[in-house]
């Protein structure tokens, strides 16, 4: 007997769960090695990525498109495995951007580092907010996934904003730096990037919302997002 349509979207469910928990695992780790100056750490991140995140995503897509053919599902079977393909794809992404920020930690780790004026411009204190942010939009992404809550996506995508203002302030105060003294140019624009992989990965968390707003409401908000 053909496996009930049911019972194979609650099983791609907790694959996606268990992919958002392996990102977010990442993630952390990603953070902490920038913070502690951990290239073994960094080289973890990056192994992992390539092994398991990159995996998970293929078994998931091939899982979706199976189920799509073998049961034809319509209206709301229909919308969560589009939501699936979508989500899958964006954890892939926010994957993707973390083992970039663990490549920059080692780039980092071999050049000098840079002589802060100010104990508020240390990169720990410099990136919490926006690190903070961003991991508590990816919990809130993966839980208003997990419990189909709408509301806690809208709230999400309200999240972005202030992840983006965290990073602008990052890139006033790098820029102002590169400014002064140019021959830091090489490590300060290293930490611009991990800025800019982290604004990227809130993008994504909040794409991961709009899907799920999609796929309780069937409206697409992603262009006119109207709170």
């Amino acid at each position: 007997m053909a496996p009930n349509i049911q019972t194979e979207i609650e099983t791609l469910k907790g694959h996606i769960v268990y992919l958002g928990t392996v990102v977010e695992e990442n993630l952390q780790c990603a953070i902490k090695a920038l913070i502690e100056k951990n290239p073994d750490l960094a080289y973890q991140v990056m192994q992992t990525d390539r092994v398991e995140v990159d995996s998970i995503e293929i078994d998931v897509e091939e899982a979706c498109l199976r189920i799509m053919a073998l049961h034809q599902p319509v209206a709301s079977d229909l919308r969560f495995l589009v939501t699936v393909l979508k989500v899958n794809s964006d954890l892939e992404r926010i994957g993707d951007l973390v083992a970039k920020i663990a490549d920059k930690v080692l780039l980092l780790y071999k050049l000098d580092p840079v002589k802060f004026l100010s104990d508020s411009m240390q990169v720990p204190e410099m990136f919490n907010e926006m690190f903070d942010k961003t991991l508590c939009m990816f919990r809130q992404a993966m839980e208003a996934f997990i419990n189909e809550d709408t509301d806690l996506a809208y709230k999400v995508c309200l999240a972005d904003d202030e992840v983006d203002k965290a990073k602008r302030t990052i890139y006033n105060e790098l820029e102002e730096i590169i400014m002064s003294t140019p021959a830091q140019h090489v490590y300060l624009a290293k930490l611009l990037s991990v800025a800019r992989s982290t604004e990227r990965i809130a993008d994504h968390c909040t794409n991961i919302c709009e899907d799920i707003i999609y796929m309780q409401q069937g409206k697409i908000v992603r262009h006119n997002m109207v709170l």
